[in-house]
């Protein structure tokens, strides 16, 4: 049952408000949101469904409403209450003369955002956060070095890579011999190096055999892909959150794995795993232009 709260019901409505959890870098502000609440209650704006539900709702502008809260314990949610408590703060805001009702939302709590837009709520603003370490790097990596890598096709037939290349890139690429190796560049692929793992790829299943992609992204990380046949065997990224957060298991994989490596490459093993390494950031690592050499000696490949 819905009711509104009164002077009464204070103590049941600070637990209430204190139960509903907040972003986790929010400074905690549960004494102001109390304050409000209580005022709020003064002004009929605050609705209960028993003791396990509640709403605030209140007038923000001349047509404007803006519900604070909308609240369910989770021992009481499935019942429908949600919408009941939605409904009586829809009455409340007309009756204060409102024509548009606003709240807020973690962009994280779908569940609730994928309710709110089943009523006929609209996204109009969003509001986005960064941590700071995060966002600075970010920044930072706008001005960092460049951004370059080649492509090595374990073959000797350089006339069939030449021409593949030219098929993939639609365009003549820089193409150069090695010992057992034939190593393809162009400037589209130095620019991009989501194109440079594709164009490893298709030389991998045109080929028939192993191709290696190794580059060098801003100045600061190193990253390859290994493909045997067309399927991508290794992927390794120097710090392989620099380019935002990854579940555990995503940081694991970017890791070298230093048996195909070596099965692939001739590469020793035991080198592989001391030299192809991960870290949490640049600085743990040897200069990413040094670090590529490296990886490039150990591999059999010109850096």
């Amino acid at each position: 049952m819905i009711r509104t709260a009164t002077a009464d019901d204070l103590p049941l409505v600070r637990r209430l408000v204190e139960e509903i959890p907040d972003a986790p870098w929010r400074e905690d502000d549960a004494a102001e949101d109390l304050e409000q609440t209580e005022r709020t209650v003064a002004a009929g704006g605050v609705l209960l469904a028993d003791d396990v539900g509640i709403a605030v709702v209140r007038k923000t502008g001349d047509r404007v409403a803006f519900l604070d809260l909308l609240y369910v314990r989770p021992e009481a949610r499935g019942r429908g209450l949600a919408a009941e408590l939605m409904r009586e703060s829809a009455a409340v805001a007309h009756s204060l003369g409102a024509e548009v009702l606003e709240l807020e939302v973690l962009a994280s709590n779908t569940r609730a955002r994928a309710i709110y837009e089943h009523w006929g709520l609209e996204p109009v603003e969003l509001q986005l956060a960064s941590r700071l370490d995060v966002l600075v790097q970010r920044l930072a990596a706008q001005d960092a070095g460049p951004t370059f890598g080649v492509v090595h096709v374990q073959t000797d037939d350089v006339e069939k890579v030449r021409r593949d290349a030219a098929k993939a890139l639609h365009e003549e690429a820089e193409i150069e011999r090695g010992d057992g190796w034939v190593h393809v560049r162009s400037g589209t692929t130095d620019a991009d190096p989501a194109r440079l793992k594709r164009l490893a790829k298709e030389l991998s299943y045109t080929s028939g055999g192993v191709v290696l992609s190794l580059g060098v992204e801003r100045g600061t990380v190193v990253r390859y892909n290994l493909f045997d046949r067309g399927a991508d065997v290794d992927e390794y990224l120097s710090v392989p959150e620099y380019y935002g957060p990854l579940p555990p298991g995503d940081v694991y994989a970017m890791g070298a794995n230093a048996t195909v490596v070596a099965r692939l490459t001739g590469a020793d093993a035991k080198r592989v795993r001391e030299i192809v390494r991960t870290a949490a950031s640049p600085e743990e690592l040897p200069p990413a232009q040094e670090l590529y050499e490296q990886i490039a000696e150990l591999m059999g490949v010109r850096a």
